[in-house]
């Protein structure tokens, strides 16, 4: 079985660039724009409140931080890759050019769960924010068409039941994705737009009704804390950590402007400034939503047994209704329904390219990279993949999905840490338009604090994905082995158009600089 550790070589991906039918058309601003609108969606506006009353207190800004750190170290890692190899697939391709064919199937097989499970988690949490809008104009979808079967069933009621608004939304978005990446590009940087400019508002607003009594101890003594049934430590320095764990969803998704790679102008330049520059952008806007939050409340009234039961639900839009703000509840519900749109849309995207790039390998059936030669787009690809995630996500419950994609991206993080280190030792002379500074103290903190996390995830979520590894090992051996091009002699080229030289596309105005 030495062959299962074959890689792939660097001319291979040289020929898939010059040979790829994706259009280039995506400019550094563009690229930006994915990755904030991948990170800041519905986490922002409902992490806060569970990660500052089970977790950290008002230090929530510093749970913020350590996680922010924690994505810093992968995040440098990822831009090294990307100005190496400037192709779709993430860390699955990086992986596979360095350390071997089986760690990248480990690694892509990991990706899906934080693709693919991380959409079906943003279209439910959608419908919530959806159906909350309705109600605040009088409208309301009745329960057996807003949720799964099995939440309906425990509730008491009997009949049939799905969660329309996540099936419906996951088939508008991906009508949007099959129109093409630049009209993709353009949707979503508009919705970047509206939702920023609803965080700063938060930021600015609220920051006239903090009581900085609130923030009085803002390190709380450690004590045990009830969440759904379970005791736990909460607090402290200890909570601190515990919290970066909890919200490390909500920081979910940069790594998806890797994946863009092989429709980016200047991959080598622009994707690894994206990537740090979406992740600084966001970390900021978190630590100060989180210090404002725990400002305007103080974290123990986010108790959902306490006096405010639907704060923890909702704990931004709540703590402007509680300082007699109640119309600012209407900006940030409709920023959180529009924001996650573009959340779904990216992780989508990025999801239909890890598959083109497996499919590309034979690791995959050759159907996810087939690429329309109108719109530029793996069309079946993604056909495919809405058909999967809007059925799941209308008929399947999914309380621990939001810690499998934590699992699923904390886990990718580790490997290109690892990879990247490897190929700086193994291959010192390749080309590398970014160089991780102090490479072996960035990448063992990385791997520290990403392995550090996931053992801070839950149980179930832990034994979750380890069962969907395994089951990734199983159909590794019986079908991708067999099938994979390179072990069949070939470097796992499949397109047949040669790629539209740089200057003959039309460039956007953020390619301007």
């Amino acid at each position: 079985m030495s062959n299962i550790w074959i890689k792939k070589p660097m001319e291979a991906y040289e020929a898939d660039i010059k040979k790829s039918q994706l259009k280039r058309v995506l400019g550094k601003w563009s690229l930006t724009a994915i990755g904030i609108g991948a990170i800041i969606g519905g986490g922002i506006f409902v992490l806060t409140g569970t990660g500052a009353y089970y977790n950290a207190g008002p230090a929530l800004a510093l749970s913020f931080v350590i996680a922010g750190i924690a994505c810093v170290f992968a995040a440098l890692c990822y831009a090294e890759f990307a100005s190496i190899l400037p192709v779709e697939g993430s860390a699955y391709a990086y992986a596979y050019g360095t350390v071997g064919e089986i760690f990248a199937w480990i690694i892509g097989w990991g990706l899906i769960l934080e693709y693919a499970m991380g959409s079906m988690t943003v279209a439910v949490s959608w419908s919530g924010y959806f159906g909350k809008l309705l109600k605040m104009f009088g409208l309301h979808l009745p329960a057996w068409l807003t949720t799964d079967p099995q939440t309906y069933l425990a509730a008491g009621n009997s009949g049939f039941s799905m969660n329309l608004p996540a099936f419906f939304i996951v088939l508008i978005v991906i009508s949007i994705l099959l129109r093409g990446t630049k009209g993709a590009a353009k949707a979503n940087n508009f919705i970047v737009v509206l939702k920023v400019a609803a965080i700063i508002f938060v930021i600015v607003a609220g920051a006239f009704f903090i009581d900085p009594a609130n923030w009085t101890p803002f390190i709380p003594e450690p004590t045990v804390i009830t969440e759904n049934g379970v005791s736990h430590s909460a607090y402290g320095y200890a909570g601190i950590i515990a919290g970066a764990s909890a919200i490390f969803f909500a920081y979910v998704g940069f790594d998806a402007v890797s994946t863009q790679a092989g429709e980016a102008i200047n991959p080598k330049k622009d994707v690894p400034f994206a990537i740090i520059a979406s992740l600084l952008i966001c970390t900021l806007l978190y630590i100060l939503v989180s210090l404002v939050l725990t400002g305007m409340m103080h974290y123990s009234d986010f108790n959902p047994l306490g006096k405010y039961p639907d704060a923890i639900k909702a704990p931004v839009a709540y703590a402007f209704d509680i300082a007699g703000q109640a119309w600012a509840g209407y900006i940030i519900t409709i920023a959180a329904t529009v924001g996650l749109i573009s959340v779904l849309m990216v992780m989508i995207m990025g999801q239909s390219r890890i598959f083109l790039g497996m499919s590309k390998d034979g690791l995959i059936p050759r159907t996810f990279s087939k690429v329309n030669a109108e719109t530029g787009v793996p069309s079946k690809n993604l056909m495919i993949l809405g058909g999967v995630i809007s059925v799941v996500a209308a008929f399947t419950p999914i309380n621990d999905l939001a810690h499998m994609t934590s699992f699923g991206t904390l886990f990718a993080f580790t490997m290109v840490c690892v990879a990247v280190w490897v190929l700086r030792v193994k291959q010192p002379n390749l080309q590398r338009n970014f160089r991780v500074p102090a490479l072996p103290v960035i990448a063992t903190l990385g791997i520290l604090i990403n392995i550090y996390l996931i053992i801070n995830l839950s149980i179930e979520a832990q034994t979750y994905s380890a069962i969907w590894l395994l089951f990734g090992f199983v159909i590794y051996f019986l079908y991708s082995r067999k099938n994979s091009k390179l072990q069949n002699g070939g470097f796992g080229e499949t397109f047949k158009a040669e790629q539209e030289p740089l200057e003959e596309i039309e460039i956007d105005i953020d390619n301007k600089d």
